[in-house]
């Protein structure tokens, strides 16, 4: 496989200059260029198939449930989302369609397996059906309202779900449907996450069932200390109104509390969670029948407890705490052991996300801080193997590996080197299914065995056979480099170079910029068409990945801590000096482009190096950090209602006078994330300031622009401003 993409990758380099031109339209056009890449890829409980969520060949932003046999055979559609949908989502369900990055996606957009892997849990549009491998799709409801956070009992004997405020069950067996939380109503709920959960911790549900299926944890959400943000979601057809319930930064967030309830009736049992009320409810599991683990996050998000729960009772004790001087990350990798009593976990203590085993008394580690461990994705406990994805030796790779649980030996990769992998297994870790990309490759899905061995291809996607093919003899590939910051850690970034460049011509350049916490952008996996589209185009494309990006451990992440807009502005710029002493380079013309917190970087960027950068174009941005939410704000800059220095030295809005580039502002009117309010204070800033600038706005977009058509019209007006601002190539 390395030998076939290192003849690729040369293939590809010494066609670059004959290449035929990508337009920016194809880019967004269906079929998808990088070929049918499913999502939400899993092996069903008796792990004898595979299902996936697969975009049409018409509608890219459409996905129908697929599903194929482990041991081979053709792939056929088991649930058409055209035939089963049809309905309209509510409020809810478009916000937390949001959350999970999932609000253009039409169709299909979740499933769950049966217990007996015959079958699928498919919400669509806001109903419910349940769709067995063969045979009719059976209609469980049909409501007014959402069917949200839909789940099966582990028996199979019933579908828990949240309507309005309250959670309800959906018995199989008699085809009725029963409340059990009658309470829910204005500003309480039950059994739903709360917008911060939702948005920045990735809790993405309330309710928890029970090994045995006899009970239910869920949350009771009381909002009405949360303030409300009117906000005004400007669409085409006209402008609605909603009142929503957000925690800005150093407000009361919504009162959390966790129950407990049985299936078959009784009191709610009461979970202990401490006397402070002003704490995050960050994770829920099950440890056994009768036990789970809670875990408590301060407000200050230093401390992070875990505390064991008698379900009958709800007395809570502590088993252990994560603490930290600047934030402790929250992950999904609690994964209980067969004597409810152990567990598995990871931890930072040590400065790097190492594997961990709590024994009931102690935690013991089961790797070194040579691997950083990202996701546990199956535990073998019979074989005394557990399998994760990481990061060994280079951020810019990462690959499945196999451990032992009892810690002996180094860890053992599974997936070959020279890209990027995401992987899900079997219960037991029998086999997975991996999905790898490189710069060279599209985004492919393998079966592959325990031991590291690929046993057949789910999807090939080989590069020639996708809808890219008539444009892969230009297709560029990336440089990959690092730059040392200034306390001597390496910033890693990559640059894209426009082939053919005559001798001494000198091209511009779109510099992209995120820079926030918890993302890596400069990785060894499939890139995006957008940077082909501009390479192709003349441009030169850099990114760098500056302190604080994810996967670098603590000491990468922790220069951040109360001082977001200063040690990335640091090493952007010197990553800029870099960019410009490039011989190929026009160093006048170099343009900044960033979305969400890229969109603050280019506009601090633009003010506190007022003629570094030939232009910028800020898409979503932050401005004023008092204006975002309490969980993610607070994280990096503490309390503004205890502390509002940082907020006032990371506003960027106070720098507007000092703007002397030319500048594109781009905002969704419907933004609920990001909300307008922030550019609409820059551009007040701007205009009192009197510096002139370009605005672009979409009515009834979120915070991403991600209907084709539009993300068309976006970049056809980025082009224009860069061809206007910077010259054209």
């Amino acid at each position: 496989m390395r030998r076939l993409l290192g003849a690729m990758a040369g293939m590809l380099m010494a066609a670059g200059a004959d290449a035929a031109e990508l337009p920016i339209e194809r880019v967004f056009a269906s079929p998808a260029l990088s070929g049918s890449v499913p999502r939400a890829l899993t092996l069903s409980p008796d792990g004898q198939h595979i299902a996936y969520l697969k975009p049409r060949a018409d509608d890219a932003l459409r996905t129908d449930l697929w599903v194929e046999p482990v041991g081979g055979g053709a792939a056929r559609m088991a649930a058409d989302s055209l035939a089963m949908g049809g309905g309209a989502l509510t409020e809810a369900e478009l916000q937390r369609r949001e959350r999970a990055r999932i609000a253009s996606a039409r169709g299909i957009v979740e499933y769950r397996w049966t217990a007996d892997g015959r079958g699928f849990l498919v919400p669509v549009d806001g109903d419910l059906w349940l769709q067995p491998l063969d045979g009719p799709a059976r209609r469980l409801t049909q409501s007014a309202e959402s069917e949200v956070d839909a789940k099966l009992s582990p028996d199979g004997r019933f579908v828990s779900f949240v309507r309005g405020a309250n959670l309800w069950l959906f018995d199989l067996a008699a085809g009725a449907e029963r409340p059990v939380t009658t309470e829910g109503g204005g500003a309480l709920s039950y059994g739903q996450a709360e917008f911060v959960a939702q948005e920045e911790m990735k809790r993405m549900t309330g309710q928890w069932w029970s090994p045995d299926s006899r009970r239910i944890a869920l949350t009771r959400v009381d909002e009405s200390g949360v303030r409300v943000a009117v906000r005004a979601a400007i669409g085409s057809d006209g402008t609605r109104v909603t009142e929503q319930r957000y925690p800005f930064a150093g407000t009361p967030n919504a009162v959390v509390a966790l129950e407990i309830r049985a299936v078959d009736g009784g009191a709610p049992v009461a979970v202990d969670l401490g006397p402070d009320t002003d704490i995050y409810l960050a994770r829920v599991d099950w440890l056994a029948a009768d036990r789970l683990v809670v875990q408590r996050q301060s407000r200050d998000q230093k401390r992070l407890d875990l505390l064991e729960v008698d379900a009958a009772t709800g007395r809570s004790r502590l088993l252990f705490a994560e603490t930290s001087g600047t934030w402790v990350n929250l992950h999904d990798n609690l994964k209980p052991l067969a004597d409810g009593r152990r567990f598995l976990w990871t931890s930072e203590r040590s400065g790097v996300s190492q594997l961990m085993l709590w024994d009931g008394a102690r935690l013991r580690a089961l790797t070194g801080r040579d691997v950083l461990v990202d996701e546990v994705v199956a535990l073998d406990e019979a074989a005394g193997l557990v399998f994760f994805t990481g990061v060994v030796g280079t951020p810019l790779e990462r690959g499945l590996y196999r451990a032992r649980l009892d810690g002996r030996g180094a860890p053992v990769r599974l997936t070959e080197g020279g890209g990027w992998a995401e992987a899900v297994m079997d219960a037991k870790g029998e086999v997975a299914l991996v999905t790898w990309s490189s710069p060279a490759q599209p985004p492919q899905v393998s079966l592959v065995s325990r031991e590291g061995e690929r046993i057949r291809f789910v999807i090939e996607n080989r590069l020639e056979e996708t809808p890219y093919a008539p444009f892969a003899a230009g297709h560029v590939l990336p440089r990959f480099g690092t730059l040392t910051a200034a306390d001597g850690q390496a910033l890693h970034w990559m640059m894209l170079v426009p082939p053919g460049l005559a001798e001494g011509a000198r091209a511009p350049v779109v510099f992209e910029v995120y820079g926030g916490p918890g993302v890596q952008r400069v990785r060894r996996a499939w890139g995006s068409l957008v940077h082909q589209h501009l390479v192709r185009r003349g441009h030169v494309v850099f990114v760098l990945d500056n302190r604080g990006s994810a996967n670098r451990g603590v000491r990468f992440e922790a220069p951040l801590h109360r001082a977001l807009g200063t040690v990335e502005v640091e090493d952007q710029l010197k990553a800029l000096d870099f960019v410009k002493s490039q011989p190929f380079v026009d160093p006048e013309r170099v343009a900044l482009y960033g979305w969400s917190y890229g969109g603050y970087m280019v506009l601090r960027l633009l003010t506190r190096a007022p003629e570094a950068f030939a232009a910028g174009v800020a898409g979503a941005p932050v401005t004023d950090w008092r204006l975002y939410d309490t969980h993610y704000t607070e994280r990096y800059l503490g309390n503004p209602a205890e502390d509002d220095a940082p907020y006032a030295a990371a506003d960027v809005t106070v720098d507007a006078g000092r703007l002397a580039r030319p500048l594109l502002l781009i905002h969704g009117l419907a933004d609920d994330n990001v909300v307008f309010d922030h550019s609409a204070k820059m551009m007040a800033a701007l205009q009192m300031a009197g510096r002139p600038f370009e605005t672009m706005v979409y009515p009834g977009q979120a915070h991403g622009i991600r209907e084709p058509a539009l993300a068309v019209h976006m970049w056809r007006t980025i082009l224009a401003f860069l061809d206007r601002s910077v010259g054209a190539p």
